[in-house]
């Protein structure tokens, strides 16, 4: 049987924005910054034309605020730092996210034993 090509693709059009939140959770962050990270640490590779329209997104609903800051070399960068309202966002997705999960290893036959 062969995997559907576009089951990692919804799975991380599902869980990219809470990942983007989580890695702003302690400090701020540019967004090609954010995109090298999700690459390196979490596989979860994305290009800057799907991670800007979604920090804006996130900027627009109040889950982030930013900042613009001088960069050590060419122009400013804009920062993104996560606000009260996105730290909530943060940890509802949490707690859902392990019941999500553990229902879905529980069906899938992948829970730890």
């Amino acid at each position: 049987m062969e995997i559907p090509a576009g089951l990692a693709t919804a799975l991380r059009r599902g869980t990219l924005e809470f990942c983007v939140l989580a890695l702003l959770e302690n400090e701020e962050r540019y967004g090609v910054e954010l995109v090298t990270q999700l690459a390196a640490e979490t596989a979860l590779t994305t290009s800057e034309g799907t991670l800007y329209p979604l920090l804006s997104r996130l900027r627009r609903t109040g889950l982030v605020a930013t900042t613009w800051q001088e960069s050590p070399a060419g122009p400013p960068r804009r920062y993104y730092s996560l606000t009260s309202h996105g730290k909530a966002a943060l940890a509802h997705f949490r707690s859902e996210w392990v019941a999500f999960r553990d229902a879905v290893d529980h069906i899938v036959g992948t829970e730890y034993r």
